[in-house]
């Protein structure tokens, strides 16, 4: 069964009526390109210019919804309207069908048809005035030219400008989503961190106070109980002056609010461990050394969580190796894991964990690279690998 074709646009429904009804009217009023008598037209009279007019605006019809099928017919059309004294109805007609064969078609045709045209646009030029030797054999080329090379070029300068506009839509919303990310991941570090402090700092006041306050209502001795009280009053007073602190930067308004503070390559033992914790065999031979740039360290950070989190959607059984040195100015990031795992991920992703890692990466001016490589303890199994290599200064890269 012959697949159907899908219902026409309504605006390309618009476009082949306006062209018909306008073919018409140009018939009726006598209206041709050419007139009768031509050695060139060969069914002479007003009625055969109707038929290549209908397959015309029939054509239209397939403008976006079968752009190359609608520019072959059409150019057979075409060429039998040639045949007539000819419509220019039907001409521009045909612009347009080339026009959208560039903008609508698949890539292939984009990139075919403005250099196909070009080339029927230069031989209609030079042949004719070779042939000829008069200037006005040049006019088959312009001819040839407005009618194909013109509507095709432009179809493909509106086709870019759309592509870069998307290209740089979906730029937009990559940026946003590791954005949204980063945030999710600072709010959840920072109450973390609020909840460290409750536990390390408040809590110890709190049972210094419970403590000593104890004391004083179970010893009946006034010196004790008044070393007591003094206690409490100390642990109290430093107890409120912490949870202001804590509150001040819960409402990101006191002026001891100090900013959450970004992961570090000293978090890497934590997860680790977390990976650990969730099932996989993690090794960590970690040697970044001292004063590494923030950025370098928050983006190596984010490379091994992305590394693990992908090994344990989808590596195989086996050890997941994480490996950080610096050498010759730069830090340099490997995680490798069992290549293989099971058909399906274990957890649904999108492709773009790659992706944001691949941008970290470039955003320091360094390079990137994740896939499968031979594995150096086996010539008959493979890994998994990433590798990152990050300038400690940037145009450091070796």
């Amino acid at each position: 069964m012959a697949p159907r074709l899908p219902r026409p646009r309504r605006f390309d429904v618009y476009a082949a009526s306006a062209g018909l009804l306008g073919g018409l009217l140009l018939w009726g009023i006598g209206l041709g390109v050419r007139p009768g008598g031509e050695p060139i037209v060969l069914f002479d009279g007003r009625w055969p210019l109707l038929l290549p007019l209908a397959v015309m605006a029939g054509c239209e019809l397939l403008r976006r919804a079968a752009p190359r099928t609608g520019l072959l017919i059409g150019t057979a059309a075409l060429a039998g309207d040639t045949l007539t004294q000819g419509s220019l109805v039907t001409l521009i007609m045909y612009t347009d069908l080339m026009y959208a064969a560039v903008l609508y078609g698949p890539p292939s045709s984009a990139r075919r048809i403005p250099w196909i045209t070009g080339l029927l646009t230069v031989a209609g030029t030079v042949v004719p005035f070779a042939v000829l030797r008069v200037p006005e054999a040049l006019l088959i080329g312009v001819a040839v030219g407005v009618v194909s090379f013109g509507p095709a070029s432009t179809g493909l300068i509106v086709r870019n400008h759309r592509e870069t506009a998307d290209a740089a839509l979906l730029r937009a919303e990559q940026t946003a989503l590791l954005a949204e990310m980063d945030r999710v991941q600072a709010v959840t570090a920072e109450r973390s961190r609020v909840a460290r402090e409750l536990h390390d700092m408040v809590a110890n006041h709190l049972s210094a106070i419970a403590i000593h306050s104890t004391a004083a209502l179970s010893l009946d001795d006034a010196a004790t109980t008044r070393r007591a009280l003094g206690v409490i009053r100390e642990n109290s007073v430093e107890g409120l002056a912490e949870m202001r602190r804590l509150i001040g930067i819960l409402r990101e308004s006191g002026e001891d609010t100090e900013p959450a503070a970004a992961p570090t390559l000293e978090g890497l033992g934590a997860l680790v461990d977390g990976a650990r914790a969730n099932g996989l065999d993690v090794t960590l031979e970690a040697a970044p050394g001292e004063g590494l740039p923030a950025p370098v360290e928050l983006a190596a950070y984010r490379i091994v969580q992305e590394s693990l989190t992908n090994a344990l959607k989808h590596a195989a059984k086996g050890t997941v190796r994480v490996e950080l040195a610096r050498r010759d100015g730069v830090l340099r990031v490997r995680v490798t894991s069992p290549y293989g795992g099971p058909d399906t991920p274990r957890a649904p992703g999108s492709g773009a964990g790659l992706v944001g890692m691949r941008e970290r990466a470039a955003l320091l001016h360094g390079t990137f690279e994740a896939g499968p490589v031979a594995d150096p303890a086996s010539a008959a199994d493979k890994i998994w690998a990433v590798r990152a290599t990050l300038p400690l200064t940037e145009g450091e890269l070796p």
